[in-house]
């Protein structure tokens, strides 16, 4: 028992976890509004795309490296689709737009795999270099514009919901989307795959001594290159979930939220040194930022202060992840990827 009380104790989670309390409390006594049900599914339905994001940069910061590609990825992926299919004039259902896209998004992220695993360039170096042609296709050789209207199966998608809420002294009500049980099941799945097989204990094996893990008899390239696949497919699968909810494609609409993701994934305790990390610490992580992001204009907290704040998580969550780099003596590596 007293090892276990200390192992949680010198947990990120349980930190994380205090300071979403105390300052979900803070908004709670300033607004009265944070505990209200149609508040706690807004956050819930907030939390789906930058939570996507988090399973895959979590998979890949536990593998020892940086990915930087995955919102241009799936950028790419998710407009290469609607375009297709609103040229096309399809009216079928949803299920061809997932399948296509995850396709896409493997197919991308396989370009990554392909890299990482056969040549000895930092991580963060190769993806900056995919991000950059990712968005160079898209916006280059697809001539990417908006897309306002998307497939009514899409649209209807990202309509449907599985309940709504309701604020009963304002009236406001809020609907959980179906998209979130796709965030469910995409974090329970890799769950199982990061603590129940050999591909998952490849992973934390790779980050945390790549040279040790092949002696071990783990193939190390080909756990790199489908780490990637399965990357690309859970991002492409975050995009198109995006674009169904906004009813609408738009290309650079999920541009820049890399540094976003990777903060909240190292706030929840994921060691950027790899090898070390937890699901459940990716989703508080994120929760904590969306939290930050979406409540705080329940205590009439200006803009500018609300991207002060997220700004100060992102210092913080780096900061964490080099005070570990530090006491590992791996910074460099690290750092790179």
């Amino acid at each position: 028992m007293d090892h276990y009380i200390q192992k949680l104790t010198r947990s990120n989670e349980l930190y994380v976890f205090g300071v979403i309390v105390a300052l979900s409390i803070l908004i709670q006594v300033r607004s009265g509004q944070f505990f209200t049900a149609n508040n706690l599914v807004d956050l819930a339905n907030a939390m789906v795309v930058p939570g996507l994001f988090g399973v895959g940069a979590y998979m890949v910061i536990v593998s020892g490296g940086i990915d930087v590609s995955f919102p241009a990825l799936a950028s790419l992926a998710v407009y290469a689709t609607t375009r297709y299919l609103v040229d096309t004039g399809y009216t079928g259902s949803v299920v061809l737009p997932f399948a296509m896209v995850m396709v896409l998004g493997g197919v991308l992220g396989a370009f990554n795999g392909l890299f990482t695993s056969r040549l000895t360039v930092p991580t963060l170096i190769i993806t900056l270099g995919t991000a950059n042609v990712f968005s160079g296709v898209m916006q280059g050789a697809l001539g990417s514009v908006q897309i306002p209207n998307i497939p009514e199966s899409m649209a209807s998608f990202g309509s449907a919901t599985l309940f709504v809420a309701k604020n009963p002294t304002t009236g406001l009500t809020s609907s959980m989307p179906v998209s979130f049980v796709i965030l469910v099941a995409v974090v329970a799945i890799v769950f199982f795959v990061m603590r129940f097989t050999m591909f998952g204990r490849g992973i934390y094996a790779v980050g945390g001594d790549e040279s040790a893990a092949a002696r071990a008899g783990f193939k190390v390239r080909w756990i790199k290159f489908w780490l990637y696949v399965i990357v690309g497919v859970i991002a492409s699968l975050a995009g198109l979930v995006r674009t169904t909810m906004m009813g609408q494609m738009h290309p650079t609409n999920l541009l820049g939220m890399e540094m976003m993701v990777i903060a909240a994934v190292v706030l929840g305790g994921t060691a950027i040194t790899g090898g070390t990390g937890s699901l459940t610490g990716v989703m508080l992580g994120t929760l904590l930022i969306v939290t930050v992001e979406n409540s705080m204009i329940l205590v009439g907290i200006p803009t500018f202060w609300q991207q002060f704040s997220l700004g100060l998580l992102i210092i913080v969550g780096t900061g964490i992840s080099a005070h570990q780099v530090a006491r590992s003596g791996n910074g460099l590596r690290a750092v790179l990827g």
